[in-house]
């Protein structure tokens, strides 16, 4: 199992936010249908005043559970993840992926 930790980097701005936000409503529960996804979900900051939060106003970050690669690129191919990059094409700047796995068993 893979844990994918996807950094979204976007332009400031209200604006840019929620068209990335909408573009993720759209498509998460088709995701979540794929063949070999176990979780998707988006993350946002929390609003706290801890003073040990380290807070990213203009990153939006996926938490991705895939079975293979193999899974993870096939999902990066169907037709609506070409469609939601067209659909924020304007709004990211950039997006910085980790393919992660557990580092210690039970």
């Amino acid at each position: 199992m893979l844990t994918i930790i996807a950094d979204i980097q976007i332009r400031p701005g209200a604006k840019h936010r929620e068209n990335v936000l909408n573009a993720f409503r759209k498509i998460t529960a088709t995701v979540l249908q794929e063949e070999g996804c176990h979780g998707y979900e988006l993350l946002i900051d929390h609003q706290s005043n801890a003073d040990y939060q380290t807070k990213l106003p203009d990153v939006i970050t996926t938490l991705e559970h895939w079975e293979s690669m193999e899974h993870l690129n096939a999902h990066l191919l169907t037709l609506h993840m070409q469609a939601y990059q067209q659909q924020v094409k304007d709004d990211v700047l950039d997006v910085k992926i980790r393919i992660m796995q557990k580092g210690l068993s039970a």
